[in-house]
């Protein structure tokens, strides 16, 4: 699969769409769900051209993979839900078609400021 630069958040690092934005630093952006399925639902995407984590893992530099999981973790200690700073948070990344990814960019929602619940239902 190729990386569709006319997806939607392609269009929010481009600043063509606005988004709540909650942290950003060279490797990734971070914002606000504009659908939220908990008290905190956040996004952080990567800033570079990722359709999901399997072509993240097999393409991404090694800078790349630590600034994302860096970038979660100051999302998560911003928002005051990392286990440092909250009661903790959930990390979801959905990959592909069955896993029921919606937007081809790489992308984690932090769930958190509440029991998130079961994991799978």
């Amino acid at each position: 699969m190729t990386y569709d630069e006319n997806n939607i958040f392609a269009k929010i690092l481009r600043g063509e769409i606005p988004c709540k934005k909650i942290y950003e630093d060279e490797f990734v952006l971070s914002f606000y769900d504009i659908n939220p399925q908990k008290k905190i639902h956040a996004l952080v995407i990567p800033k570079g051209n990722y359709i999901d984590l399997d072509d993240f893992a097999s393409k991404a530099s090694e800078k790349e993979i630590i600034g994302l999981i860096k970038g979660i973790n100051a999302v998560a200690q911003k928002l005051k839900i990392s286990s440092n700073t909250g009661k903790g948070y959930r990390a979801l990344a959905n990959i592909s078609e069955n896993g029921g990814q919606e937007v081809p960019h790489l992308h984690f929602h932090l769930f958190g400021g509440e029991k998130v619940g079961k994991m799978v239902e």
